[in-house]
């Protein structure tokens, strides 16, 4: 199952719980993300279907390998397109919310090239 844009946030929504809280269920990714109750059981539904996620009986949320793979992948986007707005003289509101559009559309090659770009850059 390939994964999608929604698939990612909700991936890298979890990943960010997990080493906030510890723990996530559910209904700590709809409170994060504001989506409603049912949207974010659909989405839990996909993604254990697709071998991202695990939930346990309690309602527990686990990443699996690969999910953990798509979301630190996400997450390291995120965080370092975040980083060079904000160097670039842009708000931090404005680069987290422009960041989480550009780390989905972006290719492995352009974020390959800004991440080397940004390792060696010195303000």
């Amino acid at each position: 199952m390939g994964i999608h844009e929604s698939g990612e946030m909700y991936l890298e929504t979890i990943h960010v719980l997990l080493k906030k809280n510890g723990t996530v269920r559910s209904i700590d990714i709809s409170e994060h993300m504001g989506y409603s109750k049912p949207s974010v059981s659909r989405a839990v539904g996909l993604l254990k279907k697709g071998g991202y996620i695990l939930v346990d009986a309690d309602g527990y949320i686990a990443l699996t390998p690969a999910g953990l793979e798509v979301a630190q992948k996400i997450y390291e986007r995120h965080t370092l397109l975040s980083r060079m707005l904000e160097a670039l003289g842009v708000s931090p509101e404005t680069a987290a919310e422009d960041a989480c559009r550009l780390e989905h559309a972006i290719s492995d090659e352009s974020f390959g090239a800004i991440k080397k770009f940004m390792n060696n850059w010195r303000p």
